[in-house]
């Protein structure tokens, strides 16, 4: 750093500027050093700082409602049971007409705790084989269905903490303990592990756009990452150790183990700098799929791959490249826009930028002088107004206006206002100019990540009230159990009746496998 010039013989001005100059580099160090404190606090387990208040753009922007829906009521509440009917009599003097009935409708629950003894039949074939009369569908230790519905909606979709909910259950009069919770929610949930993993598969083989994000989580005492995927269609959680970009492409690999060079492969390493040798190396082999990792490490080790030390690391981008290569070989996120807060394990693929938190550095600049506050609500005012247009633009999109709008994000982010630092965020963001224009020729997509942002607040809530997971099954029956619940809602699926007709209750309607809903609401007929 240059030695700072004798400020003697500067004229007032140049005193002026130079001291708004260093208020600024001040705010950034203030950054960096807030930055490095929140990282400090994740990787302890400690709380972070408190995150800023929305800009309020989006609100903002949206079309003001009309007369009509400015005072419009709740609407008539439709019971989702059969409806029963009792008569009430009252004692009329005599001589009274009778007029009819008034009808006067309540909803009612009722909680009460059943114990059904099964006498089963025992028979003594001839053979010497016992033949015992088998238990009804549905019936898991001593539990049966309703109970393990109820104690799976309460868990997942209530956010009740397994104390509370032994609590409850035992005040009913079930005979239940802790340990015994704890085993209806984890232990023998693979038709569920299995129908999450189908979701995925089908949302990313359906989907136009998938929105991403992630939060922190707990498992095993340890600090980990969850990570959503999802859509209008459907929601799907994993927890992992990692947020790395080779973290995000084996999720989007939904299951599957292998590693395929093929030409979505070598597309990305060449627009990820590999080395034109290396990438002719794998082109030419033979193989080009691999069962797993290892398999796939065996392979780099022989061609002498995994012993270069250069800049970019080959071992990491031509990985990374395999892995891209097996979502496109399983026909995953064909064509389809990954939207995103500029997080750069998520930038694969077709990728697209959130409004909302670009215009949010914008918000959170620091400012210290008149001129550089009024910068900032001059550049967040043609933001705003350019916002809206983009929704104005998803409606109706014609070449002409598309045009315009390019011209008009040159003209706002290439303007120099005299503020240092805003100067600067302006041209960071033009750099993303292609990102956040991905909506001029994809009008399909959102403009924000709002709806990963509310899919994952479950699980910010659940790591609030029940902590971290002890057990991998633990963790992939809460990933599993949340996401089914969010796609449910999204597919306008009861996830109660969803519960009931997968644990067989009586008398639950019938639901098909999301999988095949998602499939259906992604390509309609």
């Amino acid at each position: 750093m240059p030695a700072p010039a004798d400020p003697t013989g500067l004229s007032r001005a140049e005193l002026e500027a130079r001291f708004v100059e260093l208020l600024g580099e001040v705010a950034e160090l203030k950054r960096i050093v807030a930055a490095q404190r929140d990282e400090i606090a994740r990787l302890k387990g400690l709380k972070g700082r408190p995150s800023i208040k929305p800009s309020g753009m989006e609100n903002a922007t949206r079309p003001k409602p009309g007369k009509a829906s400015k005072h419009r009521r709740r609407g008539k509440v439709t019971p989702r049971v059969t409806v029963e009917t009792q008569v009430l009599r009252v004692a009329a003097p005599a001589g009274s007409q009778f007029k009819g009935y008034e009808p006067y409708q309540v909803q009612e629950l009722v909680i009460t705790a059943r114990v059904v003894r099964y006498r089963r039949e025992r028979w003594l074939t001839p053979q010497g084989e016992t033949i015992v009369a088998p238990l009804p569908n549905g019936i898991r230790g001593h539990f049966g269905p309703e109970l393990q519905r109820f104690v799976l909606m309460q868990y997942h979709q209530g956010q009740v903490t397994v104390e509370r909910l032994v609590t409850l259950l035992q005040a009913t009069g079930v005979s239940i303990s802790k340990r015994q919770v704890m085993r209806l929610l984890i232990d023998q949930q693979d038709g569920f592990l299995t129908e999450t993993r189908a979701v995925l598969r089908a949302g990313l083989q359906s989907a136009e756009w998938v929105t991403v994000d992630d939060t922190g989580a707990r498992h095993r005492g340890a600090n980990a990452v969850c990570t959503q995927i999802g859509n209008d269609n459907f929601a799907w959680f994993g927890t992992t150790g990692s947020k790395s970009r080779l973290n995000f492409l084996d999720l989007l690999r939904a299951g599957h183990t292998d590693y395929v060079i093929n030409d979505a492969a070598l597309d990305y390493m060449r627009e990820h700098a590999l080395a034109g040798p290396v990438i002719r190396q794998l082109a030419a082999h033979r193989q080009r799929q691999f069962a797993d990792q290892a398999a796939w490490t065996r392979h780099l080790e022989q061609l002498g791959i995994a012993a270069l030390q250069v800049t970019p690391d080959p071992v990491r981008v031509a990985t990374e490249a395999a892995l891209w290569g097996a979502v496109a070989a399983h026909g995953f996120l064909c064509e389809a826009v990954v939207v995103s807060d500029d997080a750069g394990q998520f930038n694969v693929g077709r990728h697209a930028l959130c409004w909302i938190h670009a215009e949010r550095l914008v918000h959170k600049l620091e400012t210290f002088t008149d001129q550089q506050r009024a910068a900032q609500q001059r550049v967040r005012g043609l933001i705003w107004w350019f916002y809206a247009d983009l929704k104005v633009y998803r409606l109706d999109p014609t070449p002409r206006r598309r045009r315009e709008l390019r011209a008009r994000f040159d003209r706002i982010f290439r303007r120099r206002t005299g503020f240092v630092a805003l100067d600067r965020l302006l041209q960071r963001l033009h750099a993303n100019k292609a990102e956040l224009l991905m909506v001029l020729d994809h009008p399909e997509i959102p403009l924000h990540t709002n709806g990963s942002e509310n899919d994952i607040r479950c699980q910010v809530t659940k790591r609030h009230v029940s902590g971290g997971t002890r057990s991998d099954t633990g963790r992939d029956c809460r990933d599993a159990f949340l996401g089914l619940a969010k796609t449910c809602r999204k597919l306008g699926v009861a996830f109660w009746d969803y519960l009931g007709a997968r644990l067989g209750v009586c008398g639950s309607p019938t639901v098909p496998s999301l999988a095949d809903l998602i499939r259906c609401r992604g390509h309609p007929a």
